[in-house]
């Protein structure tokens, strides 16, 4: 395709690319009265492919349940990014549905455009809703896990008082 230059003619500098290749490769061309051309090689890399963070991090801490502390762990954090996801997804359901609502019926019909809104983000709230029921489940699931393992529960925290502080010996000096 040529190009329009600054006085309106066109020209065409797709094949004068890499026409001062030579002069680039230290004016061996010139040097040798074009009797040969050096081959050049270039290469180009151009993968998009971004190396994978080993650092990403979950919302959830690794499903070790090793100790009740470990369980208790697990559950909370469960319960509390279903609540914040269920906030968000709530939030933005209702952005959803006040955003679709203004998009024209192609039927024309009066309250068209909002009925199809509220079919839509219906879905993004029931989200929402699975979300919450998740939160409560996680909180659930360490409240039967406290009842269901209590004996061992109060076995092991028997054994596992605090030690006494020591207290000062004013006899030593």
């Amino acid at each position: 395709m040529a190009t329009p230059s600054r006085n309106g003619t066109a020209t065409n500098d797709k094949g004068n690319k890499f026409a001062n290749a030579g002069a680039a490769a230290g004016g061996f061309v010139g040097a040798m009265g074009g009797s040969f051309m050096p081959s050049i090689s270039i290469n180009v890399d151009r993968s998009t492919r971004k190396a994978v963070d080993k650092s990403v991090q979950s919302l959830l801490p690794p499903p070790d349940f090793g100790s009740p502390a470990q369980v208790r762990n697990y559950c909370n954090t469960l319960r509390a990014a279903g609540v914040m996801l269920s906030i968000e997804v709530a939030m933005a359901a209702e952005i959803m549905q006040s955003v679709l609502a203004t998009v024209p019926d192609p039927e024309g019909r009066v309250l068209g455009s909002r009925i199809r809104a509220a079919k839509v983000s219906r879905k993004m709230r029931k989200s929402a809703d699975a979300l919450r029921s998740a939160a409560k489940n996680a909180a659930a699931c360490y409240s039967a896990f406290q009842q269901e393992y209590q004996e061992e529960i109060n076995r092991v925290r028997h054994r596992a008082r605090k030690p006494k502080a020591p207290s000062m010996n004013w006899a030593e000096q």
